[in-house]
């Protein structure tokens, strides 16, 4: 809870109880005292902090005080009208349910913080946007009927002035995020005052010539913004991050013209969908978002080059290339490292796509994966099937689960093949698929869904953070791996699996 909207809830508690006070005189004078000080706050609120929705019962209540002390100033004694007690008291408890309904508000949507990043560096961030013109657009309508991206990049910066940037500074778009959770759209609102610990257009940080350039891929229904944590931890630690919005697989893109489009591939993940046809697939779309990786690192070497202006030119070591993502986009980093261009990756408990007629991966890359996802890479390890009555409290089919399962045993047999060329195979504990997105700090109510996992948000964050860390230290700076050994005391959530078994 930010200052001033602690300070005007507790002038509301005040308010309250004076209500309750018996002696008028003293009643009025304690009430016009704490609703001009309610108002104060409330003031002061608008100003600094910025209103939001959650609050508004608050809002409403400080003015009605407010109105209701001036009047009593001018009233006369004769004047004052008598309420009777039935009233008095239900008016009292429509307060009092009021004041908890707007503290359970503000509970499940906080203005939160981001973690800070633990590197030496100030980070520093700029979007672009990218038109792809040798790729039609299948998805949807777009610009001259091509494929655009947009792309945000975290990177080391020289000492960065003024305000931090927003954590989402596109607000038009958080509308359609209360929308993607199935909330109203103003749910969201209050995100626009989360700050992130970037610089908007700084320059960038001559302590070295040239810093490894890492793509990271959101997962579906996701967003750029989503995945700030970890593209500033890595840019605090020496890193240019290029985190890609896949246009039509995010919750909602804005583009600079205005336009904003939303996610329309939901068909091809549902139960009732056979995404391994050869038209309208996962394998397609996956083939897309492979594209745009390969596209935006072809887009890095122009501004490399300076035929893109930025403060990056000269400044992205396109010799030391890794990528990774998060669901659908964690195999979009492991189907992108078949690019000779891309050195090292990492899945974030993502099922891998494209797997038929190719063969295994012979470069270093690290799955990281939920406990959940584990357990299903470990029936099918194990040569285990579902139950009917799993099947039933998951809301599956024999015929998906098996139609997965086939999948899950190429995937398996990709990933063991990818892990003798020097890659490695975890899962954390507690933890559930959001929680390697910066989704997990949004709302408290998330973890108690078990939407997110048991894990504390900051724990799972700061765990993920120094796994990738250490795993791309170790291939693109080649320093660092001593967490790719083995089990650390340190992070005895981590699990090392031998998919030997």
């Amino acid at each position: 809870m930010r200052l001033f909207e602690m300070l005007l809830f507790f002038s509301s508690a005040c308010l309250l109880g004076i209500l309750f006070i018996y002696n008028q005189r003293i009643r009025r004078s304690a009430l016009l005292l704490a609703s001009g000080a309610g108002f104060i706050f409330l003031v002061i609120h608008f100003l600094v902090e910025g209103y939001r929705v959650q609050l508004l019962f608050l809002y409403g209540f400080t003015l009605l005080m407010l109105m209701r002390s001036l009047i009593d100033v001018f009233r006369t004694q004769k004047a004052v009208r008598t309420v009777s007690r039935i009233r008095r008291v239900l008016g009292r408890l429509f307060i009092v349910i009021g004041l908890i309904a707007t503290a359970c508000f503000h509970y499940v949507f906080p203005v939160f913080g981001l973690p800070a990043p633990t590197g030496e560096f100030k980070v520093g961030t700029q979007t672009f946007h990218f038109v792809d013109t040798h790729r039609e657009e299948i998805f949807g309508k777009a610009r001259d009927g091509k494929r655009e991206l947009m792309v945000q990049v975290w990177y080391p910066a020289q000492a960065g002035t003024g305000k931090h940037a927003p954590f989402i500074p596109d607000t038009r778009i958080l509308s359609y995020m209360g929308a993607d959770y199935g909330l109203p759209g103003f749910t969201f609102g209050h995100l626009k005052y989360v700050s992130s610990h970037a610089y908007s257009g700084a320059e960038v940080s001559s302590a070295q010539p040239s810093y490894p350039l890492i793509l990271a891929n959101p997962g579906f229904g996701s967003s750029r913004f989503l995945h700030t944590t970890q593209a500033e931890n890595l840019a605090s630690h020496g890193y240019i991050v290029a985190v890609i919005d896949h246009t039509y697989n995010t919750f909602a893109t804005e583009f600079p013209d205005g336009r904003i489009t939303t996610s329309n591939t939901n068909d091809l993940f549902s139960p009732d969908h056979d995404y391994r046809t050869e038209s309208g697939n996962r394998d397609q779309l996956g083939k897309i978002l492979t594209g745009d990786v390969s596209f935006v690192l072809d887009q890095f070497g122009l501004i490399q080059s300076g035929q893109i202006p930025s403060h990056l030119q000269g400044s992205v070591d396109l010799g030391h290339v890794g990528v990774f993502g998060h669901s659908i986009g964690g195999a979009t980093a492991y189907d992108a490292s078949y690019d000779p261009r891309i050195a090292v990756g990492i899945d974030l408990d993502g099922a891998l796509y494209r797997l038929r007629d190719r063969e295994a991966l012979r470069k270093p890359f690290l799955f990281i994966n939920s406990e959940s996802e584990f357990e299903k890479i470990k029936m099918v390890r194990d040569n285990r099937v579902y139950t009917d009555a799993e099947l039933k409290r998951m809301g599956s089919t024999r015929e998906w689960t098996d139609q997965v399962r086939e999948d899950k045993k190429l995937e398996l047999e990709q990933m063991r093949q990818t892990v003798k060329a020097g890659g490695q195979v975890l899962y954390i504990e507690n933890t559930e698929h959001l929680n390697f997105s910066d989704v997990q700090f949004i709302s408290p109510i998330f973890k108690m869904l078990g939407i997110t996992g048991k894990i504390a948000p900051e724990r799972a964050s700061s765990v993920i953070n120094a796994y990738m860390l250490d795993f791309f230290d170790k291939y693109l700076k080649n320093q660092g791996g001593i967490l790719m050994k083995g089990p650390d005391s340190r992070f005895p959530e981590v699990k090392f699996v031998n998919l030997m078994m």
